[in-house]
């Protein structure tokens, strides 16, 4: 792993873009001495780690007291896209303008993504449990369920997560969220243009967490309030500390 930049912010974190290998991050640190547990914060579906609600989330955890890390895995962000993903990025624009069905065209979108992202993820935590400062335990909180359910199904590090119901979940995430069992707290937007109510609400009947909580707010897919994360800090509180 190689730091490229760092700053302080004016809330104390520290801001770290760094390159691990052609995976490019960020870290955000507090000021503090003793081993930080570590939250893993991915957007939805490959948009840019740089997008400005993510970086708000992360620096507010990070000043909570956790080493935040985010990065722009295979064909999200900046990082190149195959043609066959371009093609179905063009065939779900056309789709939306016409009003046609498109649980189709996300679907091989959406599952390809998932699968060729985790293996970055995964990369990525190796190296940053190896960092000073950095001592885990791990959680997982971001808008990208369905890379977030498959690193918490695969990857025993995970200890807890949080999840965001505004994205696409392809149906092999929606099996898989019956492996995932460690404590789950999950965002709903009851009024979500995107995303069915009722299909959401059956994803989170699916999770075999003993330990899971729904938060549904009124409005729309980018209406969450942002008293949800604070709540969503007290939730990692509990269970990482």
């Amino acid at each position: 792993m190689r730091f490229t930049s760092e700053q302080r912010l004016d809330d104390g974190v520290l801001e770290r873009e760094f390159t691990l290998g052609e995976i490019p991050g960020t870290l955000w640190t507090p000021e503090s001495a003793a081993p930080l547990p570590l939250i893993l914060m991915a957007h939805n579906n490959g948009l840019p780690k740089a997008d400005p609600r993510l970086v708000a989330r992360a620096r507010y955890t990070a000043a909570r007291g956790y080493a935040v890390a985010t990065i722009d895995a295979a064909g999200c962000g900046d990082r190149p896209r195959s043609a066959a993903d371009e093609q179905a990025r063009a065939g779900l624009r056309r789709a939306m303008r016409a009003g046609e069905p498109v649980d189709e065209l996300l679907e091989s979108l959406v599952g390809p993504m998932v699968e060729n992202a985790v293996p970055d993820w995964r990369t990525t935590l190796d190296t940053l449990l190896q960092l000073p400062g950095i001592g885990g335990p791990v959680g997982y909180s971001g808008g990208w369920a369905a890379l977030g359910i498959r690193l918490a199904a695969v990857d025993p590090r995970i200890v807890a997560a949080g999840f965001h119901a505004g994205g696409y979940v392809p149906r092999a995430q929606r099996e898989e969220a019956r492996q995932v069992t460690v404590p789950l707290l999950f965002l709903l937007q009851w009024d979500d243009e995107g995303n069915p109510r009722q299909r959401a609400l059956d994803l989170f009947d699916a999770f075999g967490s003993k330990e899971k909580t729904l938060h549904a707010n009124l409005g729309g897919h980018t209406g969450t309030p942002w008293f949800e994360l604070e709540d969503s800090c007290r939730f990692l509180d509990r269970h990482l500390r």
